[in-house]
């Protein structure tokens, strides 16, 4: 279903603070909230009555790519719930999402993040006006993930999946992964780092975050991986 261009800022809803002490998830990124979170700083905190943990993803301009003028779109699941569960039903996604089955599963893990703290936010990745990707934004400084290596305050992470299997291998997801994280950088000042942590064993992924300017940080055990910490810097981006 095509979606209309860009139209320009959109207020985003202000979500209740998450007290300290809370959880999010207990993978990197949007499991619901349990007991194993980082507590947010008094700067979250003031930018959760500011405005949000991601300054306003919902209102970040269209990015160029080669492919053509990519955006960054929030999910909202009476719209996109069934083209999610679709791609989430894709055997090379599922083999590594691990979202395979009703709607229901796709839908509970998006609602996690819809009726969290922001601190996650689920995107579909418009090509055009086609939706083709799937995106999640996340602090990554105030995931778990952070135990995991040493996160730096705003450090910002990244999920991808591409929906249709013609778009794979042919460089769009590397195309995508740069566009997404300048944006990153281009709209939070306070953000130094874009990561991500592919599962080792998904080497396109690897080597798309490679080509997209990442760099190979290290390998981190996760509860539910081994993954390839992945980060580009804001210093180097001029560079890879």
């Amino acid at each position: 279903m095509p979606i209309p261009p860009h139209p320009g800022p959109t207020p985003t809803p202000t979500a209740a603070p998450t007290p300290p002490g809370t959880a999010d998830r207990d993978t990197a990124g949007t499991e619901p909230r349990g007991d194993d979170t980082l507590d947010l700083r008094v700067d979250d905190f003031l930018a959760l009555l500011d405005g949000d943990l991601l300054d306003a993803v919902a209102s970040w301009a269209p990015a160029p790519t080669p492919f053509g003028s990519f955006r960054l779109v929030p999910v909202r699941l009476e719209r996109d719930l069934p083209l999610l569960t679709r791609w989430m039903n894709d055997p090379a996604v599922a083999a590594f999402w691990e979202l395979a089955g009703p709607a229901d599963t796709t839908a509970g893990h998006v609602r996690a993040q819809l009726e969290g703290d922001g601190r996650s936010v689920p995107c579909l990745g418009v090509l055009d006006t086609i939706p083709m990707s799937y995106f999640e934004i996340y602090r990554a400084d105030l995931d778990p993930l952070a135990r995991a290596y040493p996160a730096r305050p705003h450090d910002t992470g990244v999920h991808l999946l591409l929906g249709d299997g013609a778009d794979r291998g042919r460089g769009v997801g590397t195309a995508l992964l740069r566009a997404v994280a300048d944006l990153v950088l281009d709209h939070r000042p306070r953000c130094t780092r874009v990561v991500a942590e592919p599962d080792l064993r998904n080497t396109p992924s690897v080597s798309a975050f490679l080509g997209a300017g990442f760099r190979y940080a290290a390998e981190v055990d996760l509860p539910d991986k081994r993954a390839a910490l992945m980060i580009r810097d804001r210093s180097l981006r001029h560079v890879l």
